[in-house]
């Protein structure tokens, strides 16, 4: 039996679908090594704070 995403299910799959989308732009314009990397600074400043809604985020 085939249940039904719930809604934060839903939500998480349109933000890989958007992550895929913009990773295959990012390969199609400047190569894998590229995408990876910025890819790898995203979650890396992500993890320290640096973006996103915590308190000590700089922008």
């Amino acid at each position: 039996m085939i249940e039904a995403l719930s809604t934060e299910e839903q939500s998480k799959d349109r933000y890989f679908q958007s992550l895929a989308k913009i990773a295959e732009e990012m390969i199609d314009d400047h190569g894998k090594d590229f995408a990876t990397g910025a890819l790898i600074l995203a979650a890396q400043w992500i993890a320290q704070g640096r973006i996103g809604k915590g308190e000590d985020a700089m922008h």
